[in-house]
């Protein structure tokens, strides 16, 4: 007789995230999102917690804006406004817990961010080329439904198994180093890791979001990041702390991401989202 059973559907979410401006730049340009929502309300969360996937869908989102002054502070934070005005709308599609359609719903929304912050770079002078990278990720249950431009990253660790960057740096440095002309040391010291082939807005014409989904279980952790946290943490180094039991006293899981990559590096805002399937 097998000892192996299905996987257990999740019941339960718990979350924690945080921003940080690091240790050199004055403004933060990062903002992360974590929201509940259903067919007729949406509900903000707090910056950690727990609760029942039976109460709706989740999303968490991070996002790093780029602009002059403080338009890519601005852009992160538009970007993260039309994610709370355009999602509840699609619940009743995500209620019949399938994975088709989720993909599209997401394509579109990503679509009209870019649409957004272009439009704003147009009529306003101080938005010009303001920009923003997106990481998302939208749980239903047995499901994570993603969508992802740029340099932020959702990692995942499936419950007894290793670390998977679910996301694709849209760089010519993460192309690179993802076809094995790169590794990880020499991807982190290239002179050109920042340049990106892939925003919302910045004046980009074109845009093609990535999107998948992934079942899974009770026990599965994701990490949604923005650069400043990878700048400051090696993979090896985050898959060790996503797989610990428990983050040091006093500490969220989130908390202990930030303040780490801003302790080793700092010379950007970093931002973290971590959840945990209960």
């Amino acid at each position: 007789m097998s000892d192996s059973s299905p996987p257990q559907p999740p019941n339960q979410l718990r979350w924690s995230g945080l921003t940080h401006p690091g240790r050199v730049r004055q403004n933060n340009e990062d903002t992360f999102l974590c929201l509940n929502f259903d067919a007729r309300e949406l509900r903000y969360l707090g910056k950690f917690g727990e609760s029942s996937l039976t109460t709706g869908d989740f999303v968490f989102a991070v996002s790093d804006g780029m602009g002059g002054a403080k338009s890519g502070e601005f852009a992160s934070k538009i970007a993260a406004e039309k994610i709370t005005q355009l999602l509840p709308k699609s619940f009743k599609q995500s209620a019949q817990q399938i994975a088709a359609g989720h993909g599209e719903v997401l394509e579109e929304l990503f679509h009209r961010i870019h649409a957004e912050l272009l439009k704003l770079g147009r009529y306003y002078e101080e938005c010009r080329g303001m920009g923003a990278t997106l990481s998302l990720g939208w749980f239903t249950p047995g499901w994570l439904h993603f969508a992802h431009v740029g340099d932020s990253r959702i990692y995942w660790l499936p419950k007894g198994g290793k670390m998977k960057q679910l996301t694709d740096d849209h760089s010519q440095v993460g192309w690179m180093q993802r076809h094995g002309q790169l590794n990880e040391r020499q991807a982190r010291m290239h002179p050109r890791k920042s340049i990106l082939m892939q925003v919302l807005g910045a004046g980009s014409q074109s845009l093609d979001p990535q999107v998948g989904s992934v079942g899974c279980e009770i026990g599965d952790r994701f990490l949604f990041c923005t650069d400043g946290v990878i700048d400051g943490i090696w993979d090896h180094r985050l898959a060790d702390m996503l797989a610990e039991d428990q983050p040091p006293a006093d500490k969220t899981r989130a908390q202990w991401f930030v303040e780490y990559a801003v302790a080793e590096s700092g010379r950007d805002n970093a931002s973290a989202v971590v959840v945990e399937l209960v």
